[in-house]
């Protein structure tokens, strides 16, 4: 109980960002959520891992009885869900505690995370200046960055998970489409959609993907003392901003003294390299010999 207090004192909580971050506060039926769990615990019988833990999800997820709008007006007068999603489905039986839903950029349509109807939640790294947060899944993200959850629930198809968790300083995982079932989701597009997660670090993410999947990944341990990373100096990191590069170098830094190996590739190598590699993957498909029988 005490982690859904909290997650819903910082939601309603005037000064922060929660008014923008969820559509929907599911402020009693997570106190009963919570109030149950913490009798099955007492009992020495929780339903998983996660039993208790404050989840947030998305606004294109159906939760029964609730509209799902997709952050869109034009859904506001839609008729109500009549049951889950499947992914809420399996968050309830599992235990965690659904604490409303979390706004978005309209129909998903967007990685910016600007929401001109229910407001858009600022990143929590640049708050007053009201920096965006990234989207679509905008305050899954800020959700989790301000404590109103410790794990949301997120659609990503071209980045809709990714981009805020990247953003507000998160991990955000995206698994194979359809790895999730995706009954009761509104899609933006059905063939590449998938369902993530978005959490403070991988190990919660991957605890919270095994969940909803109701498929557990085997994630070995392994270090960084054998990766080798390249690093190309192309036109990409020309002008960087001095706390972009700043942040760059940083993680470079970090993953050298974690035993990686980095290495820098000059630019005209960075040409070389593409070049070798198409050539010698042409050649494996011959499609070289096939041009050069063409009768030009």
């Amino acid at each position: 109980m005490q982690l859904t207090a909290a997650a819903l004192a910082q939601i309603v909580d005037e000064r922060g960002e929660g008014g923008r971050a969820f559509t929907r506060t599911y402020t009693e039926w997570a106190q009963r959520q919570a109030q149950a769990s913490d009798r099955r615990r007492a009992a020495g019988s929780p339903l998983s891992a996660l039993d208790g833990v404050p989840i947030s999800v998305k606004d294109l997820f159906d939760v029964a009885g609730e509209v799902t709008t997709a952050g869109s007006r034009v859904l506001a007068d839609a008729p109500a869900a009549e049951k889950h999603a499947a992914v809420v489905e399996r968050l309830l039986q599992a235990g965690a505690v659904v604490v409303g839903k979390t706004t978005m950029t309209e129909f998903a349509y967007s990685g910016l995370g600007i929401n001109p109807h229910y407001g858009t939640p600022a990143n929590p790294w640049e708050r007053q200046a009201a920096r965006i947060p990234g989207g679509s899944s905008s305050g899954a993200a800020v959700a989790v960055a301000d404590g109103m959850c410790l794990g949301a629930i997120g659609s990503d198809t071209g980045g809709s998970v990714r981009i805020p968790a990247a953003l507000c300083g998160l991990t955000g995982y995206k698994p194979t489409a359809r790895r999730i079932n995706d009954a009761g989701l509104l899609p933006l597009s059905p063939s590449l959609d998938s369902i993530g997660v978005i959490a403070h670090d991988v190990a919660s993410c991957i605890a919270l993907d095994a969940l909803i999947a109701d498929c557990p990944l085997r994630v070995p341990q392994k270090t960084l003392a054998q990766a080798h990373f390249a690093v190309p100096q192309a036109v990409v990191l020309d002008e960087l901003q001095p706390e972009v590069a700043g942040a760059f170098q940083r993680s470079l830094q970090c993953l050298s003294q974690a035993g990686a190996r980095i290495e820098f590739i000059p630019r005209h190598g960075v040409r070389r390299a593409g070049g070798d590699q198409c050539r010698r993957r042409f050649h494996r498909a011959g499609v070289l010999a096939l041009a050069s029988s063409v009768d030009r």
